[in-house]
């Protein structure tokens, strides 16, 4: 993939995040999607999983996100992006920054592989 076709594929799944839009999110990611994050405990492997997941997720956080840098894989299969996050219960209240990457593999334009790293303890204040 070439890096105008990559901060597309980047710019779609950071405004579907954005968004809270399930179904949207779900659209960027190959069927047998591979998503790992912080709060995970392992792989979420397929969109079905995923969507479960991600409908979860979005019921318990307001999240926004903001892409800060993104370093291409020299082969074109992914990227690695560093981002700034906030994150807020839904009923309001604190918010709460954090820094943090996403390691993203592509298969075409779809994410196959995303693992999300930050330290999740910035979340403690929330919880």
């Amino acid at each position: 993939m070439d890096e105008t076709t990559m901060k597309a594929v980047a710019e779609e799944l950071i405004g579907a995040w954005n968004a809270q839009d399930v179904e949207r999110l779900v659209a960027c990611y190959t069927d047998d999607i591979a998503y790992v994050d912080p709060n995970t405990r392992g792989a979420v492997e397929g969109k079905d999983a995923n969507r479960r997941y991600l409908s979860k997720l979005f019921g318990r956080w307001n999240m926004t996100w903001a892409l800060k840098q993104a370093y291409i894989f020299e082969d074109g299969s992914g990227c690695a992006a560093m981002w700034h996050a906030t994150f807020q219960k839904p009923e309001g209240g604190e918010t709460v920054e954090a820094d943090g990457m996403d390691l993203v593999v592509v298969d075409g334009e779809l994410v196959k592989r995303n693992e999300v790293y930050f330290d999740r303890a910035v979340l403690a204040s929330l919880i």
